[in-house]
């Protein structure tokens, strides 16, 4: 590991260089969710680099929906996911007259939810894992409140 300092006191450690892309991997992912609910990916995404063998690159994490989405939050506190499930219903609340209302009532907050939270994440790989922080997780929340079966797709980029 090279390390180089810059301005302000940021530091870099440069972990790979040019010649750590070398490889791809894709799978996709089949996750039932229980309704709204978040749900951890955290180990599938960890079994899935270990069978591949990745070493350090990217792992990319695409949800193939509207109305579910991916975010990386703490996984000690379940407290966490509550409140912001909470936050996001007061940004997007399912009493309001929405014009898009064919799906249910839960639909278009659920779109709205997902706009504010995303459906694709970059995790950079180190060692062979996902460089994740000591009380990070990659979670699945999904926005609707009937249980679905979404679908993300994993590419691995890397050596």
């Amino acid at each position: 590991m090279r390390a180089a300092s810059w301005q302000n006191g940021i530091v870099r450690s440069d972990l790979a260089g040019p010649e750590a892309v070398g490889r791809q991997a894709l799978a996709r992912l089949a996750v039932p969710t229980r309704g709204r609910d978040a749900v951890d990916l955290t180990a599938a995404v960890s079994e899935w680099l270990a069978a591949i063998g990745a070493a350090d690159g990217l792992v990319t994490l695409f949800l193939r929906h509207t109305s579910a989405s991916l975010t990386i939050q703490e996984n000690t506190d379940p407290d966490v996911l509550a409140d912001l499930f909470g936050l996001l219903d007061r940004f997007a609340p399912a009493d309001r007259d929405y014009r898009h209302a064919m799906e249910g009532a839960d639909d278009m907050p659920a779109h709205a939810k997902a706009v504010l939270t995303g459906v694709s994440l970059a995790v950079p790989v180190v060692g062979g894992r996902a460089d994740l922080g000591t009380w990070q997780a990659i979670y699945l929340l999904e926005h609707r409140t009937r249980p679905h079966r979404r679908e993300v797709t994993l590419h691995y980029l890397g050596r």
